[in-house]
């Protein structure tokens, strides 16, 4: 009987040790809001650094590159703030399916635009290495987004 008993506590101490929730990052959100809180001018700076360390830019691979880094930088931050108007004015309202069309062509037209000017400033083996960062980058936030929908789901769910 005794055995039963220890047996019995061992088996619901392991489920309710199995069963706790995972914590999520308590930084997480707080580096997103640093990235956005920095200028197009910070920003540009850091990625230019970051790309230099990783690609070894010379000095007129960087001076082209935050050139392009500083570009994006500021219609990030354009589009961001544009965003941010439109939901605080309309919450509800999303893009038309034309709407959401053109945004996509906008962003892959960018896209293209922005690897032939990466091509054009980088040697073969550093553009190699800068696609396969790029390739990267899109399965995370792809995987992050499977995620994010997961969660949405089971909030629904719980509803």
């Amino acid at each position: 009987m005794k055995r039963l008993i220890v047996i019995a506590l061992a088996l619901i101490s392991i489920q309710g040790i199995a069963q706790e929730e995972r914590k999520e990052r308590p930084n997480r959100e707080e580096g997103t809001h640093r990235m956005s809180d920095l200028t197009p001018e910070e920003a540009a700076n850091l990625l230019t650094k970051k790309m230099t360390l990783h690609l070894d830019l010379n000095r007129s691979q960087q001076k082209d590159i935050y050139a392009i880094n500083l570009e994006n930088a500021k219609s990030r931050k354009n589009m961001m703030a544009a965003y941010k108007a439109k939901k605080a004015s309309d919450k509800k309202a999303r893009p038309s399916k034309e709407e959401r069309l053109a945004m996509e062509n906008a962003k892959l037209d960018h896209q293209i635009a922005t690897k032939a000017k990466m091509k054009s400033i980088l040697n073969k083996e550093q553009f190699v290495k800068w696609e396969e960062t790029q390739s990267k980058m899109h399965q995370r936030a792809v995987s992050m987004k499977k995620k994010e929908g997961k969660k949405r789901g089971d909030r629904l769910k719980k509803q």
